[in-house]
């Protein structure tokens, strides 16, 4: 028997490749408003917040919720890419060939974000995830790839999304002309223990569950490990599930909940 068949789940709801079921709360509802906000005004925005905490979760939700005949939605993540790769990656995106050089995908962007907005009345939606690990180089270019006509007019929407030291990176003196032009800014501090009840009752709810799979004391051991993080709540009711499984339990006790959040701790 599946594990998760035991608790009367259709599938698992806490795997990060299971259907996704998106669970709202104060800060999903706080991104949203503000991310709204940014592809009505255009510009740069900035979405920060600890690992875990949901950023990438809401922007994928916001982003396969806007108009495709309005909006063209280029996502890139900085995490694995080169300043040479995030030039070129940008120019693909954008649905234009990348050349070899900077320069030559430096103008290719700026002509192909202009056909986008003037010719096809569409805007262009940047979204570059962990930023926090871009380069001096590629933040201080960015100002100039989205500059147009002077410096009078945003046709794009700029949104870097990152850990919260991206935010201690653009304080810095050498950054103040990117700084200058963020419109919206954000940061996520993470759930409630009372989000977090809800999230995992929805997320089980989601997943076709109609029977007591937590016992309260559990529930709570895991809000109180996890410290707001959504990531760590849905790792710890994975692991919980898994051992009770594995003890043949009917129901997730305090006990295997514990057993769950020491071995994610020793993992």
């Amino acid at each position: 028997m599946d594990y998760h068949v035991r608790y009367g789940l259709e599938f698992n709801p806490f795997l990060k490749n299971s259907k996704e079921i998106i669970v709202k709360n104060h800060d999903y509802d706080e991104v949203i408003v503000r991310l709204d906000y940014l592809a009505s005004t255009k510009g740069f925005g900035l979405l920060t917040g600890g690992p875990g905490k949901g950023k990438t979760t809401a922007i994928r939700s916001w982003a396969n919720g806007l108009n495709p005949s309005l909006y063209k939605v280029v996502y890139t993540c900085l995490s694995t890419l080169t300043v040479q790769d995030f030039y070129r990656n940008l120019a693909y995106g954008l649905g234009t060939a990348p050349a070899y050089r900077k320069p030559e995908n430096f103008r290719l962007i700026q002509e192909a974000i202009g056909q986008l907005s003037i010719e096809k009345r569409k805007t262009p939606v940047i979204i570059i995830d962990e930023a926090n690990y871009a380069s001096s180089a590629i933040l201080n270019d960015l100002k100039i790839i989205f500059n147009f006509e002077m410096d009078s007019r945003d046709r794009a929407v700029v949104l870097l999304a990152g850990l919260p030291q991206l935010t201690t990176t653009l304080r810095l003196n050498i950054h103040e002309p990117l700084r200058q032009r963020i419109v919206m800014n954000y940061q996520m501090e993470g759930i409630s223990k009372e989000e977090g009840r809800q999230y995992i009752a929805a997320k089980l709810q989601g997943a076709g569950c109609r029977q007591t799979v937590f016992e309260d004391n559990a529930v709570e051991a895991i809000l109180n490990a996890a410290d707001g993080t959504v990531r760590q709540i849905s790792k710890l009711c994975n692991a919980s599930l898994l051992i009770g499984d594995n003890r043949k339990a009917d129901y997730i006790t305090a006990d295997i909940a514990m057993q769950a959040i020491n071995e994610c701790e020793l993992g």
